[in-house]
C-alpha cells in the first residue's frame, strides 16, 4: 500500500509485544521515495498529523517499481512532489536533472522512474543516517510539511493527498524565504513552475492565516513555544529556521493561498 498502510502497520509492529518483525511493500511513489525509508511510523489526530507513532524500522523495504503501472494520476504526482523536494533541500545537481527531465517521470518512463527513485531514497537515506531520531539534520526533510499538515488537518484527512498539501506548502516556505531575502523572485518561479508541471498545486486553500498558524502551533517542530520552520536559503539547501515573526509567516500564507 502507501503512506498510509505502511504507517499504521508499522505503528502495530513497534507496539505489539513492545515490537515484532515488519517489512515494508511500498506501492505508490510517494511511499517508495519517502515514508516506506527512514523508521518513522504514526497515525493521524484530530489535532494533527502523525501526532501518535514511534521510531522503528522495517527489516527491509521491497519497492517494485511494476506497482506504479496502475498508480492513479494523482497519487503518481503526489508522489513527485517528495522527489522534488529532495533537489530543493540538498542536491542541486538532481534538481536540474528534474527540470529536464519531469515530463518523463509524469510519463511513467520506467528508466527515468528508477533514476528519480533511487536517487530520493539515498538522499533520504544519508539524511536518516547521520540523524535517525530528527535531533537535528532529519527536520529538513519536512520541507513543506508544516504548512502543508495544517492544510491536511484543516480541510480534513483525505481531502488533499499528502504530496498536494507538501507542493502548497513548500511554496509557502518559498515565499516566506523570498520575503527573508533569500530567494529571489524567479526562483520562487522555478519552484512553482516545477510543482504545476508534475500537476500539482502552488496555491493552499483559505483557511485563513490565523487557522493556519493555529494548527501549526501543534507541530512537532515546535520547540519551547518557538515554530521551527525549514525554509530555502538557496535553490538545493534548505536549513531549520526558528526565528521568523509569526507576521512573516502570516504574509507568506495569505500571499500563496487563493
Amino acid at each position: 500500500g502507501g503512506g498510509v498502510v505502511g504507517d499504521m502497520g508499522g505503528f502495530a509492529a513497534a507496539c505489539y509485544q513492545r515490537g515484532m518483525p515488519f517489512i515494508q511493500v511500498p506501492t505508490t511513489l510517494l511511499a517508495q521515495v519517502d515514508s516506506s525509508v527512514g523508521g518513522k511510523t504514526a497515525i493521524n489526530h484530530p489535532l494533527g498529523k502523525n501526532m501518535i507513532g514511534a521510531f522503528y524500522q522495517p527489516r527491509l523495504v521491497l519497492a517494485d517499481i511494476d506497482t506504479l503501472a496502475t498508480l492513479p494520476d494523482r497519487e503518481l504526482s503526489a508522489g513527485l512532489a517528495e522527489v522534488i523536494k529532495y533537489g530543493l533541500i540538498r542536491d542541486p545537481e538532481f534538481l536540474a536533472w528534474l527540470e529536464q527531465n519531469l515530463e518523463r517521470l509524469v510519463a511513467r518512463d520506467a528508466d527515468a522512474l528508477a533514476y528519480a527513485i533511487e536517487r530520493s531514497c539515498r538522499n533520504k537515506a544519508e539524511v536518516v543516517a547521520a540523524d535517525e531520531t530528527e535531533q537535528g539534520e532529519r527536520a529538513l526533510l519536512n520541507l513543506g510539511h508544516t504548512f502543508g499538515h495544517a492544510i491536511e488537518t484543516g480541510l480534513g484527512y483525505g481531502e488533499w493527498l499528502h504530496g498536494e498539501a507538501v507542493a502548497a506548502g513548500t511554496m509557502m516556505a518559498a515565499e516566506l524565504s523570498r520575503r527573508l531575502g533569500w530567494l529571489g523572485d524567479a526562483e520562487v518561479a522555478r519552484v512553482g513552475a516545477l510543482f504545476e508541471r508534475a500537476r500539482l498545486p502552488v496555491w493552499g486553500p483559505l483557511l485563513g492565516a490565523e487557522r493556519y498558524l493555529e494548527l501549526m502551533a501543534h507541530d512537532k517542530k515546535v520547540e519551547a513555544g518557538r515554530l521551527r520552520l525549514v525554509l530555502l536559503r538557496e535553490l538545493g539547501r534548505a536549513v531549520i529556521h526558528g526565528d521568523a515573526q509569526q507576521t512573516d509567516i502570516a504574509a507568506a500564507i495569505e500571499a500563496r493561498c487563493r
